[in-house]
């Protein structure tokens, strides 16, 4: 007999596993296509697309006839379905991995691809994923996929009302469920009462005094003002955090493809023909349903516009939130109750007043004798706009503005303006700034120098003023000896990539020299090798030169590029630059050198803003006939770029640098600066002289160790000559990363046994928009 249109997702699946093969068509027609919006996103061509989608939903009907497969949410199990196939058939085309086993494709839990590992465990998506599966469900379509309760309706049996209470006490329960889970990472004991009224905070439900008290405590920890912000905007964190554990890095293009892929049901006519014929049966159910009209194309959605990539404070506005939650139920059932309980109003105060939150930070370290940023960021999260804005900054002793110049990103020059903000300084810094409406940020960074003998331990400090509203905001980064400054810093839609070779490689006409090239285990190391130049490209005039890609989107938009060059045994000289296509190389002339003490002679770390020649991904080539040839030499380069593409999730991004020498030791590396979500960064680690034979090396955040992704990745033997691909680049490792930075993030790089030259950390992070 036909399927009821009406009947919800999970009674389709019911259904089918009490024998109604034909059920599966309303699923198939219901849910193509989205897994045709995702599997575009991931393959080449359109036979390939139709090709695992067919694949896709073969294989889960299998999974369901044997008692497998999701019980209530079936989009977001397609979708991690869909990621699963086609990472499958990519890993079976290198022979990486067996296919075929039905048991290894049935997800039960969100498919993390190696880009994105880590993600799982943050705490928003620990939290997701301990809910209901029926309120994960509502919770992906409502707030990731932005569809309509009317049109969420028939895949869970409700009504649209039905659709709105759910979500709502779905939501509430992702927050209580955050909730906890941050209480059980044990926060310090005066923060544990204050948390557990958290939940009737946000939501205007504490009585005067309980609220003055969590006011005020919250007004002075940063940790649970962190909490209150992320109880307060959830939707977000579901964009951020869940929208890519579940599809993947191409969110943006899935939800864009959502409201332009084909809506016909009989497009899909090709899987039916593909399938086995025992499951024909169904197919023709399928068909005879989609004849009949029975295709509910849901979930479309549109891009946001993405904001200008300046600097913006990713910090959220707090929101009216609804009550506690009901406790969770199998199959709730349509009932006329209210789609949105009205919330106990807030104190007019809270309503009809701007409330601000602001912060100020070094990016990076405040170094001694270096250049670095101190970024400010301002939030107005209350429901009125400000008047003007007067911040006055106190730099610590020694540390002071530099003129106009210098390349930094979304700096203000005493003499300049970014984002609205006009500085000047006299004893302090002073800028001033027109009115910030409700819910808007602004930010700004403040190009210093630190002086050789400024004192260690005072941090910038911030006063804001805004008619009668005043704040302050202090940081506890000051001056240090040693880590990295920033040498560049943006807030938007931006990116982090490097790129990066070596220069010196072992003779190619030595017995084992082409083994070790291609990273297998004997003699990799330069200090076994009298090293000569490489030289890679087809110019005569060059005597040493390589080229790596830089792996850029094609509708990014570089808004910085740096190149560093760092070799032993002589002086930093000038470097050829030559971009894809071109056939002349450009001569580039080092800005800024380090000169270092290295075990067999002297080394040193050069840069220079390549920005205005960089302009695109693609492959790069440098050249340098000064490198030095012998025994334990290295020379090499790294090509460090920022770039803002509109698909990007909204992140901070810096460039951290340093030229430090570290030999059975270790270097601190604090990250200040940053506001990250509970969302992966990309960290790249640009390190010069590491041997691939001679293990203990580790990078650490906290005591945490990171495992790149590159070389052998080894967590205990890091820096082994790689940057991407196969290639041995002797005393050079461009190392990318993906940690959950967390609050006060600190790298730990250290060495056992070999002498390392840290150079570069590039940090991209999500935060807050």
């Amino acid at each position: 007999m036909s399927v009821e249109v009406r009947q919800s997702d999970a009674e389709l699946l019911d259904a089918i596993r009490g024998g109604n093969a034909s059920a599966y068509g309303t699923l198939y027609a219901r849910h193509a296509a989205a897994a045709r919006s995702l599997a575009r996103q991931l393959v080449q061509n359109e036979a390939e697309v139709e090709d695992v989608v067919a694949e896709t939903f073969t294989k889960i009907l299998d999974l369901i006839g044997r008692g497998g497969g999701p019980q209530d949410a079936f989009r977001p199990y397609l979708l991690t379905s869909v990621r699963r196939m086609i990472y499958d058939r990519t890993a079976a085309d290198r022979h990486n991995v067996t296919t075929g086993e039905i048991e290894q494709f049935d997800p039960g839990v969100p498919f993390v691809d190696p880009a994105l590992a880590g993600l799982e465990r943050s705490l928003v998506a620990r939290a997701f994923l301990s809910l209901p599966e029926r309120w994960r469900m509502v919770l992906w379509h409502t707030e990731v996929e932005n569809s309509k309760a009317a049109d969420i309706a028939p895949l869970l049996g409700l009504s649209a009302n039905g659709v709105a209470a759910l979500a709502y006490r779905a939501r509430e329960g992702l927050r209580q469920a955050y909730l906890q889970m941050h209480l059980a990472t044990a926060p310090r004991q005066a923060c544990r009462p204050v948390l557990g009224k958290m939940g009737s905070y946000v939501r205007g439900g504490l009585a005067k005094r309980e609220t003055r008290v969590v006011d005020d405590h919250v007004g002075e920890c940063a940790d649970c003002r962190e909490v209150f912000l992320e109880l307060t905007d959830v939707n977000q964190g579901l964009r951020v955090i869940i929208g890519p554990l579940v599809v993947g890095p191409v969110l943006a293009g899935y939800l864009a493809g959502l409201g332009k892929t084909g809506t016909g049901v009989l497009a899909g006519a090709g899987w039916f023909r593909r399938m086995p014929k025992s499951q024909q049966a169904a197919a023709a159910g399928a068909v005879a349903a989609a004849v009949a009209g029975v295709a509910f194309l849901l979930a479309s959605g549109e891009e946001p516009t993405p904001p200008k990539p300046v600097a913006v404070a990713p910090i959220p506005s707090p929101t009216t939130v609804a009550p506690e939650p009901v406790p969770p139920v199998e199959r709730p059932q349509p009932s006329p109750i209210r789609a949105e309980p009205t919330p106990q109003p807030p104190p007019t105060k809270r309503v009809t007043r701007p409330e601000l939150v602001a912060s100020i930070d070094p990016l990076g370290a405040l170094v001694r004798d270096k250049p670095g940023i101190v970024g400010m960021r301002l939030r107005n999260h209350g429901s009125g706009p400000t008047e003007e804005l007067t911040a006055s900054i106190q730099l610590p002793p020694g540390v002071s503005v530099l003129a106009s110049g210098g390349g930094y990103g979304n700096a203000v020059d005493p003499a300049g303006s970014v984002d609205g903000w006009t500085c000047r300084t006299d004893d302090s810094v002073r800028c001033v700034r027109q009115a910030l409406p409700a819910g808007e940020t602004t930010a700004l960074f403040l190009r210093v120098h630190v002086a050789e003998d400024a004192p260690e331990g005072t941090g910038p400090s911030l006063r804001i003023r805004a008619g009668d509203l005043k704040l302050k905001a202090a940081s506890a980064a000051g001056v240090r000896t040693a880590g990295a400054a920033a040498r560049f810093a943006a807030d938007g839609r931006v990116l982090t990539r490097v790129a990066g070779n070596t220069l010196l490689s072992c003779p190619a006409v030595r017995p084992g020299c082409d083994d070790a090239r291609h990273r297998e285990p004997g003699r990799r190391d330069n200090d076994l090798w009298s090293m000569v130049p490489l030289d890679q490209d087809d110019d005569e005039e060059t005597s040493a030169s390589s080229w790596h890609k830089l792996d850029l989107p094609d509708d990014a938009r570089v808004v910085w590029a740096g190149l560093y060059w760092s070799g032993s045994g002589g002086p930093a000289r000038k470097i050829l630059l030559r971009g894809p296509g071109e056939e002349q190389y450009t001569a580039v002339r080092p800005g800024d050198v380090t000169k270092t003490a290295m075990p067999i002679g002297s080394g040193y770390q050069a840069f220079a803003d390549v920005t205005r020649i960089v302009r695109e991904g693609g492959r790069w080539w440098v050249a340098d006939d000064s490198v030095v040839p012998g025994v334990s030499r290295h020379a090499g380069w790294a090509l460090v770029v920022v770039a803002a593409q509109r698909r990007q999730p909204y992140s901070q991004a810096a460039v951290l640098d340093t030229a430090t020498v570290i030999k059975e030791g270790s270097l601190t590396v604090p990250l200040n600066g940053l506001t990250p979500t509970a969302s992966p960064a990309r960290l790249d680690l640009v390190v010069w002289d590491g041997d691939a034979d001679l293990a203990g090396d580790t990078v650490k955040l906290g005591d945490t160790e990171l495992r790149p992704d590159g070389g052998d990745r080894d967590p205990a033997n890091v820096f082994d000559g790689s940057t991407t691909g196969d290639w041995n680049t002797f005393g050079l490792d461009v190392d990318t990363f993906h940690p959950i930075l967390g609050r006060e993030p600190v790298l730990r790089i250290g060495t056992k046994r070999d002498v390392l030259l840290v150079g570069v950390a590039a940090v991209s992070v999500p935060a807050r928009s």
